[in-house]
């Protein structure tokens, strides 16, 4: 009996080391691109050293993940990507639920996000022009 209980204190910890070496994906949810899973969204994000990092680009729209501050909420988030799209030559218009437009002489451009975790959000943009 305590041969049996060992183990099972045994399996228990092995399985809390490695959920908390594998920093618990399997409890992220899914990523809106479905081939990609949440580790590596992370790793790309991680490895990316940006404020906003491209995620993925499709053939309508780009994916990309930026972190939100748990103190700063979705108002640090939603200033990182006003400064990301104006970086690239948009004019911020206005904010509208949880999607920005911007705009340039020529048209407007909607930036819709959402948060993926606590701790990430995801942007997705049109694919308007080549260098966003």
């Amino acid at each position: 009996m305590k041969k049996v209980g060992v183990l099972f204190s045994l399996a228990v910890l092995g399985l809390a080391v490695y959920l908390f070496v594998t920093r618990t994906y399997y409890f992220y949810p899914m990523f809106p691109v479905s081939n990609l899973s949440a580790r590596t969204v992370v790793s790309l994000f991680d490895r990316s050293g940006e404020d906003v990092a491209k995620i993925a680009e499709l053939e309508d729209y780009t994916w990309y993940l930026t972190e939100s501050d748990k103190d700063e909420g979705y108002a640090n988030a939603d200033k990182k990507v006003v400064q990301f799209i104006e970086s690239k030559g948009w004019d911020y218009k206005e904010k509208v639920g949880s999607a920005f437009i911007f705009q340039n002489v020529e048209e407007e451009l909607i930036v819709s996000t959402q948060m993926w975790t606590e701790k990430y959000m995801n942007i997705q943009v049109e694919n308007k022009v080549e260098d966003i």
